[in-house]
C-alpha cells in the first residue's frame, strides 16, 4: 500500500497538504491541488492506515463487550433473541459513532479477566456478570466502563449502569393478575439473583399489597439446561394445578411452560393463566399470545453504548444508574377470574 509520504513525493507536494485533502481539511488548499490528490488516491488505490492514525492519537477506536453467559442455559449465548437485540443496538451505535466493537463471551470469569486485562480498547461494556464478578473486573480495568443489567456492584473507580425497572414492571404484571381476581400466583424462574431478584421483589410486593401471603411453594424452579428442561417442566406441571396463574421471568420460559401445559391437557388461559417478561417476538406470535412485560432490548444496548461514548468524549452523563421503563402488554394468556366468581 502506498503511504501519504510516498504519495506526496510522487505529486511533489508536502505530506501535510496530501493529508489535509484526505481528511477533508481543504480550506487552504487550491481546487487544482485537491483534484490532483483525489485522482492520485484513486490511481494508486490509497487505503488509510487507521491503526497508525489511532496510535498517533493514543486511541484504539475500539469498544469492548465482555459477556458472561450461564453455562447451564445455553452453549451459544447469541441464540437468545434478547441477547441479539441488545448486541445489535450496541453495534449500530458504536459503528455510527466511528468506533469498532470487540466481543468476548465466556462462562468462566477467569477467562474474561485474562482477556479483558490485555485488551487495548478505549472503553468496556459488561453484560451478564454478577455484581462481584463485575467488581473484580473493574479492579483490573481502569478505563471507562458501563454495565448492562448488573446489580449491586460496589467498586472503585465507579461504573455506570444501564438497567430496567424490573421490580416495577413485575409489580404491574402481578397486580394485573390480582386485580383480575387471582390469589394463587406462582413465580417461575431458574434462580433469584441479578435481574430475577429484582423481579422477585416486585412479585412479592404485589402479593403483599393485595393481602396475599407468600409461601415458599409459590416459587417454581426451572432447570433451563437443554438436557434437563423437559424433566423440569414436567415436574412443574405436576404442581402448577395448585395455582391459577404463573408469572415467568422471561417470555422464553413462559412459552416453554405454556407448550408443556398444553401437552399435559391444561388449557391456557381457561385452566391457568401465564405472564412472561421481555415482549420478544415469540410472545407475540405464539398462540395463545402471551401477556408480558415489554422492555425495549435494542434501546438498552443503544443507551449503554451512548453512555460509554459520552464518557470517552469527556462529556457529562446525567445519572450513574439509568433504569429504562417497562409497560404491560395484554394479550390472550390471562383469564379474568372476576367473571367466574
Amino acid at each position: 500500500m502506498i503511504t501519504i509520504k510516498e504519495l506526496a513525493r510522487k505529486l511533489n507536494l508536502s505530506t501535510t497538504t496530501v493529508s489535509n485533502v484526505i481528511h477533508g481539511k481543504t480550506h487552504e488548499v487550491s481546487a487544482a491541488t485537491i483534484e490532483r490528490v483525489e485522482k492520485a488516491l484513486v490511481e494508486y488505490d490509497y487505503v488509510p492506515n487507521i491503526n497508525a492514525r489511532n496510535l498517533a492519537q493514543n486511541k484504539s477506536k475500539i469498544i469492548g463487550l465482555a459477556m458472561k453467559p450461564r453455562a447451564d442455559k445455553s452453549s451459544n449465548i447469541f441464540i437468545d433473541p434478547f441477547i441479539s437485540e441488545i448486541v445489535g443496538g450496541i453495534e449500530k451505535t458504536v459503528r455510527e459513532a466511528g468506533y469498532f466493537m470487540m466481543i468476548y463471551a465466556s462462562d468462566e470469569m477467569n477467562d474474561i479477566l485474562k482477556q479483558v486485562s490485555t485488551w487495548n480498547v478505549d472503553g468496556l461494556l459488561l453484560f451478564g456478570l454478577l455484581g462481584e464478578d463485575g467488581a473484580a473486573l473493574r479492579r483490573k480495568y481502569k478505563k471507562p466502563v458501563v454495565c448492562i443489567d448488573i446489580y449491586n456492584m460496589v467498586c472503585d473507580p465507579p461504573v455506570y449502569t444501564v438497567g430496567l425497572e424490573d421490580e416495577a414492571g413485575t409489580y404491574e404484571a402481578v397486580k394485573y393478575l390480582t386485580d383480575l381476581g387471582h390469589r394463587k400466583i406462582a413465580f417461575m424462574s431458574d434462580d433469584i439473583i441479578g435481574v430475577d431478584r429484582e423481579r422477585f421483589r416486585g412479585y412479592k410486593k404485589a402479593l403483599a399489597d393485595a393481602g396475599i401471603e407468600y409461601e415458599d411453594r409459590n416459587f417454581l424452579k426451572l432447570n433451563p439446561w437443554k438436557d434437563e428442561v423437559e424433566k423440569s417442566l414436567t415436574s412443574i406441571c405436576e404442581t402448577v394445578r395448585d395455582f391459577t396463574a404463573v408469572f415467568c421471568t422471561s417470555d422464553l420460559y413462559a412459552v416453554q411452560l405454556i407448550d408443556k401445559l398444553i401437552d399435559c391437557g391444561i388449557r391456557i388461559p381457561e385452566d391457568i393463566s401465564v405472564i412472561g417478561f421481555d415482549d420478544n417476538p415469540m410472545s407475540k406470535y405464539h398462540r395463545p399470545g402471551v401477556t408480558t412485560v415489554h422492555q425495549d432490548m435494542e434501546k438498552k444496548g443503544i443507551v449503554a453504548a451512548e453512555t460509554l461514548i459520552r464518557l470517552l468524549k469527556g462529556l457529562a452523563v446525567e445519572k450513574s444508574v439509568n433504569q429504562l421503563p417497562t409497560r404491560l402488554v395484554i394479550r390472550d394468556s390471562v383469564k379474568d377470574l372476576r367473571k367466574t366468581q
